[in-house]
């Protein structure tokens, strides 16, 4: 599933991947995967995410059916 609200986040800071990727101490490959839901990051990498981009766990990677992403 993707992550529309990490992409958003990422966006609304004006940050591309690479500049969260470098920030949080992965590849630019890793963002865009789990933006497009086809990697599923460590807990200490979502950690490390929502830090950078000022969200809680549940802001970003929580999966709640009745939200439509």
């Amino acid at each position: 599933m993707k992550n529309l609200r990490l992409k958003a986040a990422r966006a609304g800071l004006d940050l591309s991947q690479s500049e969260l990727a470098e920030a949080v101490g992965v590849s630019r490959q890793t963002i865009s995967a789990i933006e497009k839901g086809d990697y599923n990051p460590t807990i200490n990498l979502c950690i490390r995410i929502c830090r950078v981009l000022g969200k809680t766990l549940d802001e970003l990677f929580w999966y709640d059916e009745s939200i439509q992403d």
